[in-house]
């Protein structure tokens, strides 16, 4: 298994950096136990005749299931997240979540995604998804290992 997130534009310093390192070196040593490997960060973007989907779309491992964060996605709880995560691990079973950039993402990937997945319905600047989308693999990764993930 692979977990990947691709997400368009780079991430410079600052606080939502540090959130997201700190999540993911969370995630890291809470899912080793768990057969879930670290999470492999993919920035890409639109450059000379590329566009933002087709760069994606380079990004995405074979074969994975492709998860988008999208406001007209399903909102998971926590808990419903975590086992979806579980499912893909016992499946061995690739795994690519996916932010787009300011213009949202295709028509294509939309229809292509296995799960899209909102935070509700407002939208969010897509640098705070991935501060809210590496929170919820570590809270998922501490739920799979059975700690209270309310004190995660």
């Amino acid at each position: 298994m692979k977990l990947t997130l691709v997400a368009v534009g780079r991430l410079r310093k600052g606080p939502e950096k540090a959130l997201v390192d700190d999540y993911l070196d969370r995630f890291a040593k809470t899912g080793r136990g768990l057969g879930l490997p670290p999470l492999s960060v993919q920035e890409v973007e639109a450059r000379g005749s590329l566009t933002e989907a087709e760069a994606i779309d380079r990004a995405l491992p074979d074969g994975a299931a492709v998860i988008i964060l999208d406001e007209r996605g399903a909102t998971l709880t926590s808990p419903q997240l975590a086992q979806r995560i579980g499912d893909w691990r016992d499946q061995a079973r690739d795994v690519a979540f996916v932010i787009g950039g300011a213009d949202g993402l295709s028509q294509g990937l939309r229809d292509r995604a296995d799960l899209a997945i909102s935070f509700g319905a407002m939208v969010w600047p897509h640098m705070l998804v991935r501060v809210m989308v590496a929170e919820q693999l570590y809270r998922a990764a501490s739920i799979l290992a059975g700690t209270p993930y309310h004190r995660a």
